[in-house]
């Protein structure tokens, strides 16, 4: 699957020429401002706020590397900065990295800040869904979800779901690599393996996008298409993608096509479980979320969870919420691992004090013995907090509001809150924020330390908190724990990883890897 499909602004702002030459002519403007600046005068890198475009081309200009420019402006304004889109434009976010305002918004204020209209209309896709959904309907979707996924059978499901793909998909596909001794882009195996994990999970079914030969799923591609679309409607005025909607063209176009694509696979799916149910042919060891939701309206007639509408928008919230993050954390602990091989070596250290395989087989561990394994938790935790799979967090605005660090908010702005940032403010994590230490994680106890959501927020904070985190934690660990100790996994020389401009933290050239078997250096 691959990650091409991030749209450049600067390509759509082509197909408006009169934009375009704007935005070019105020770009010299800013360089020559910029150039203007005295030798003694210290360089600011907060974006100037222009006429009538506001501080957008700022932003233009440094797409390229959007996420530490974001950096540096926290880094230097203490934490907190609003950012001013053109005029007109209704574009104003309170930016924040800052744990205290994290905590006000996602908990102690949280009736003040749902996801919004905006969001629910960007993320149309999703319907009404429990991660478009605020208020009543919210809480009811949740409450229902974490019945069903806290449930022992649906947990033991995605325990062996996890082990069988890591035995019989990811374990085979690296062992062809080690022995042929080429590269592979590591990161759309994982891609692969998480969205036909997931896939399972929520519909039953497996798409196969991990076999022999690495196939086009039509299914997976509409996918892809649609987080593409997603994320244009993130950094256009939403008067432009709404124009291309209605016109049908560009991703707008794409994501129409992406639509029915999905929704004829969730309706055959569903038609198929209802049908599997009515009969009582369904697998009863295929505890997969769909046909738990199908079940309940057996016990309860009451139920809507057999609604083809909330089947369908159920569906296509968790297999987007579970197919990109997971497969975007284990990215880059890999690529954190092939810098850090003494983290590599204690990983080994404490895999080896498990229950060693058979002689001559390929090593795949029950999740019951990867729970106990403080160090491999530490390492997740330590590389989901460097690197969140949802670099950025925003919220919508109820009431007129002060945040703990003054800025004053009201309904016509948004909050956004980055998480890459946070990571790498010495305030919050110390003066080793940059880097991948697991050992932050252990306490003097040689447990698991405990971080409050508001500094860690890679699983959501305060009521949203996210129910997959523990599900999330059981496939990276299955993977994770296999893959380190049957092969030594290297980058290649000269490999360079940056990540994407995109609504999740894919790396921007994938992950380009060599293979090797253990013991065969």
């Amino acid at each position: 699957m691959s990650l091409a499909w991030a749209p450049s602004l600067l390509s759509i702002l082509a197909s408006y020429p009169s934009c375009y030459v704007s935005f070019f002519l105020l770009f010299l403007m800013y360089c020559r401002c910029c150039r203007h600046k005295t030798d003694n005068e210290k360089p600011s890198n907060i974006p100037k706020n222009w006429p009538v475009l506001g501080m957008l081309p700022g932003v233009v200009a440094n797409l390229h590397h959007i996420h530490d420019w974001l950096t540096v402006i926290l880094w230097e304004t203490g934490g907190n900065f609003t950012f001013f889109g053109p005029w007109l434009s209704g574009i104003a976010f309170a930016t924040t990295a800052d744990p205290a305002t994290v905590q006000h918004v996602f908990t102690a204020n949280f009736a003040n800040y749902p996801k919004g209209d905006d969001f629910a209309e960007i993320f149309d896709v999703l319907g009404g869904g429990i991660f478009n959904s605020d208020g009543e309907s919210w809480r009811a979707q949740r409450a229902r979800a974490q019945l069903l996924m806290a449930h022992q059978r649906f947990r033991s499901f995605v325990a062996r779901c996890s082990r069988e793909k890591v035995e019989s998909g990811l374990l085979p596909l690296l062992g062809r690599a080690a022995d042929a001794g080429g590269c592979v882009d590591l990161q759309d195996v994982f891609l692969r393996l998480t969205f036909d994990t997931t896939t399972r999970l929520v519909f039953g079914v497996d798409p196969g996008c991990l076999s022999a030969g690495l196939p086009t799923v039509p299914f997976a591609k509409a996918v892809d298409d649609a987080m593409a679309a997603l994320f244009l409607r993130h950094i256009v005025p939403a008067a432009w993608w709404k124009a291309m909607r209605r016109l049908g063209v560009g991703p707008e176009k794409k994501l129409a096509a992406a639509r029915i694509v999905m929704d004829r696979f969730i309706a055959k799916t569903i038609e198929e479980k209802k049908q599997a149910y009515a009969k009582r042919e369904s697998d009863d060891e295929e505890s997969d979320l769909l046909s738990a939701y199908i079940e309940e309206k057996e016990l309860d007639s009451s139920s809507t969870s057999d609604d083809e509408k909330f089947l369908r928008d159920t569906a296509m919230n968790f297999m987007l919420a579970g197919r990109d993050t997971t497969g975007s954390g284990l990215s880059w602990f890999f690529w954190l691992l092939s810098k850090n091989p003494r983290v590599e070596e204690k990983l080994l250290q404490e895999l080896n004090t498990l229950s060693p395989p058979q002689k001559g087989e390929l090593a795949v561990f029950d999740s019951e013995e990867l729970g106990k394994l403080v160090y491999l938790h530490a390492a997740l935790c330590e590389s989901l907090r460097l690197f969140p799979p949802v670099p950025v967090e925003h919220k919508g605005i109820l009431e007129r509001d002060i945040l703990p660090s003054g800025i004053e908010v009201n309904p016509s702005m948004k909050i956004l809150v980055s998480l890459y940032v946070m990571a790498r403010r010495e305030e919050v994590w110390g003066k080793d924020c940059m880097e991948f230490r697991p050992e932050r994680w252990i306490s003097e106890k040689g447990k698991v330390r405990y971080e409050p959501s508001y500094r860690f927020l890679s699983f959501n904070s305060g009521p949203r908190t996210c129910l997959g985190k523990d599900m999330a934690f059981t496939q990276m660990k299955a993977v994770a724990a296999a893959a380190i100790y049957n092969f030594r996994i290297e980058a290649v020389e000269g490999f360079v990883a940056e990540p994407n401009f995109s609504i999740i933290l894919h790396m921007k050239n994938g992950l380009m890897v060599r293979v090797r078997r253990r013991g065969s250096e």
